[in-house]
């Protein structure tokens, strides 16, 4: 028995033996199985991601090209395709080539009286940093503005700014005496930065209630953007420059936000001054302040508009005095005989008392030289419109897109309109008025014309007759030897290098 049960033992271990080693041959053949699977799995994936990276190199190529073919276009339609057309639409009304078309009269008259037609043009976004407001502005927007800052500029408002002049310009009067004392009965001075400062403290007492010294830190930042944007300008044929994080486009940026931060803090003093009854309501900033409470009825101004039109008037109410001034005195101290005339009627008139409006209306040769100096030197030298639309201007149609440029420089210098002596320092040409000197003409633009004039001339013109008749009174003036005459364009007309003078006291 036991033999057998051995046998069956043995034969029993053996089948046991038999399936382990078959199982375990199995399990050997599933591993490999499971390792060619997973190869070639990974295999599989590797060829998908090298096809999706293949296809994404594709589609990238492919946007690179459409956008590369998109700018040809653009630059093609820019430079040659709609010049070509606009040269062949005009080429049918008489307008023979490219070449300039001088547009006088009538035609300056047309295009200055349809200004809902004839838009302020954009081509330049940075000069908005500066003279954004109601320079800018278009249409309805336009209309809205001036109809509210309007009442801070009527001529009897004016007459009341008179003492203010009187004090902002007494106070350079007499840091000029003192450094003509100290050097005998004559110096030499640049006169152009004291004008600048004095033009400002103008501004700032006259349309914002306070001082030069609260507003110098945005005359002195409004100079350096003004720079920089003239910098810009040379480089504005590159498509989306001004994005560029240069060192100049992030410099005008941190420019312009430290202006909004200033601003901020003055019409916050001047709010906080108002609702204590300390402050005037019937200045610039009072009447800007006024409409932001009406803002909720349509009426009024926001916040962002009455920033806006701050740094307008800070700026444009310095730079069109000051050059005004400085080139009248350079003028002046180049035709000595009309100085004379000039401080003879000035003596004639105050002797040394104190100037008032009554008497700076009488000065007829004063109000002459002025005039004669806006022609030579116009504080904006060119005014630029543009057609959105086809439109009529005299016989022509202007399609769309037409820029029309009116250099008032060349203007005021042709010598069809001014005759053969246009280029030279002439102010009786003036002495039976504007219009006379014009023939009727559309063609003195030193403000503008039209429904769009400046709305500060008359504060300009009459804060430049104050200056005057006090530098007169106390001084007589020549070039210095060392000037240089240099007028150089920035957003008006700077003398580049200064305008150096030789004062004499009197």
């Amino acid at each position: 028995m036991w033999p057998e049960v051995v046998r069956n033992l043995s034969k029993g271990q053996s089948s046991t033996v038999t399936n382990n080693i078959l199982l375990s041959e199995h399990k050997s053949i599933s591993t490999k199985d499971k390792s060619a699977h997973a190869f070639s799995s990974s295999k599989f994936s590797k060829i998908l991601r090298d096809q999706k990276h293949q296809q994404m190199e594709i589609v990238i190529a492919s946007l690179a090209l459409v956008v590369v073919l998109w700018c040809i276009w653009r630059i093609l339609e820019w430079v040659w395709l709609k010049p070509k057309m606009l040269e062949s639409y005009l080429r049918r009304q008489g307008l023979v080539g490219t070449r300039y078309t001088p547009l006088v009269g009538d035609l300056i008259k047309e295009v200055y009286n349809k200004f809902y037609d004839f838009e302020k043009t954009h081509t330049f976004p940075l000069t908005s940093l500066l003279t954004d407001g109601l320079a800018n502005a278009d249409g309805d927007k336009w209309v809205k503005h001036r109809k509210i800052i309007n009442p801070a500029f009527h001529f009897e408002k004016i007459k009341n700014m008179v003492p203010t002049f009187y004090k902002s310009c007494i106070e350079v009067m007499c840091e000029w005496e003192k450094l003509v004392s100290d050097k005998g009965s004559s110096c030499e001075l640049d006169v152009w930065p004291w004008i600048v400062n004095m033009t400002g403290d103008v501004i700032s007492r006259t349309a914002f209630g306070s001082s030069y010294k609260e507003g110098q830190r945005i005359f002195i930042l409004q100079a350096e953007l003004a720079h920089l944007i003239i910098l810009a300008l040379g480089k504005n044929y590159i498509p989306a420059y001004r994005h560029f994080p240069t060192k100049n486009n992030r410099r005008m940026k941190t420019i312009v936000k430290e202006i909004q931060v200033i601003l901020r803090g003055i019409i916050s003093h001047r709010e906080k001054a108002r609702d204590a009854g300390e402050a005037p309501s019937d200045d610039l900033l009072g009447i800007l302040l006024k409409s932001n409470s009406e803002q909720s009825k349509g009426n009024g101004l926001n916040m962002e508009e009455i920033m806006e039109e701050c740094k307008l008037f800070y700026f444009a109410g310095q730079e069109t005095t000051s050059v005004l001034l400085a080139w009248t005195m350079v003028l002046l101290s180049q035709h000595q005989d009309w100085q004379a005339r000039a401080r003879e009627e000035v003596m004639q008139v105050f002797g040394h008392n104190k100037p008032d409006l009554q008497g700076i209306n009488q000065l007829k040769v004063m109000t002459m030289i002025i005039y004669e100096v806006l022609r030579l030197y116009p504080p904006v030298i060119q005014m630029n419109r543009a057609t959105h639309k086809e439109i009529k201007l005299g016989d022509m149609t202007l399609p769309g897109g037409i820029q029309v440029h009116m250099p008032v420089l060349l203007i005021h210098r042709d010598t069809k309109l001014w005759g053969d002596d246009a280029a030279e320092f002439k102010p009786e040409r003036f002495k039976d008025g504007i219009a006379k000197a014009t023939k009727n003409q559309v063609c003195f633009l030193p403000f503008g014309w039209g429904p769009r004039i400046c709305i500060g001339q008359n504060f300009a013109l009459l804060e430049a007759k104050m200056a005057l008749a006090l530098i007169l009174q106390r001084f007589s003036f020549e070039l210095s030897p060392s000037y240089v005459h240099s007028p150089y364009r920035v957003f008006t007309i700077h003398p580049q290098c200064g305008a150096h003078l030789i004062l004499h006291k009197l």
